[in-house]
């Protein structure tokens, strides 16, 4: 057997393929119809169907170089005029294996549906991680949210231990601190000490 068809055996058992006309026409619309494949000698009705379905959702499709009763064989049935497949990895290696018997005609979709396999595949990846940390209780720290400086108060930088003062604050201390030494100079002057400062106001008196 065809390892084409081998892999269709495979997808049958796991539960990745639909096979008919009405089945795969269901899977197509509902969005999970990643490939389908239409038999060498199906009527011209069946692969017009197939392609209609395929367009109508965006999923690829390709006629097979394998009879009815060759598709049928490898999905347990009779006669299979038409299938879809489900599973982007094996709608993958399926058409990896077309494209071996033939590049011109399988390539493009065996390229493209390799790129979409391998995003799949990623996304599962992420999805079954993200369960894993649930299930282990992981979360991501906490952090507070930045502060909002539009609406927070404008408030002065106090001053560190050690450092100057402000410069005014410095000048208005001088002054204080000369005023009062002069109060203290004037204090300490006994009385009946007549004073340099007395003896010209005297002399300048009329």
């Amino acid at each position: 057997m065809n390892s084409a068809l081998h892999l269709l055996g495979i997808a049958r058992k796991a539960g990745r393929v639909e096979i008919g006309e009405e089945p795969v026409a269901a899977a197509v619309r509902a969005g999970h119809g990643r490939l389908v494949l239409v038999a060498s000698d199906a009527a011209g009705n069946s692969v017009r169907r197939a392609a209609r379905f395929a367009e109508s959702s965006g999923a690829p499709w390709v006629q097979t170089p394998f009879s009815k009763a060759e598709l049928g064989q490898a999905v347990g049935r009779a006669s299979c005029a038409m299938l879809a497949i489900t599973d982007f990895g094996l709608a993958s290696a399926v058409a990896g294996r077309l494209a071996a018997l033939d590049q011109e005609k399988y390539g493009a979709v065996a390229a493209a549906l390799e790129k979409r396999a391998a995003k799949a595949l990623q996304r599962q990846k992420e999805r079954q991680a993200h369960e894993k940390n649930l299930r282990q209780g992981k979360r991501k720290p906490w952090a507070a949210p930045p502060p909002d400086r539009k609406s927070a108060p404008s408030r002065r930088p106090e001053t560190a231990p050690g450092r100057r003062p402000p410069a005014k604050a410095e000048s208005a201390g001088r002054r204080a601190s000369s005023a009062g030494e002069k109060a203290k100079t004037v204090r300490s002057v006994p009385k009946g000490v007549v004073t340099v400062k007395a003896v010209h106001k005297r002399r300048n008196a009329p």
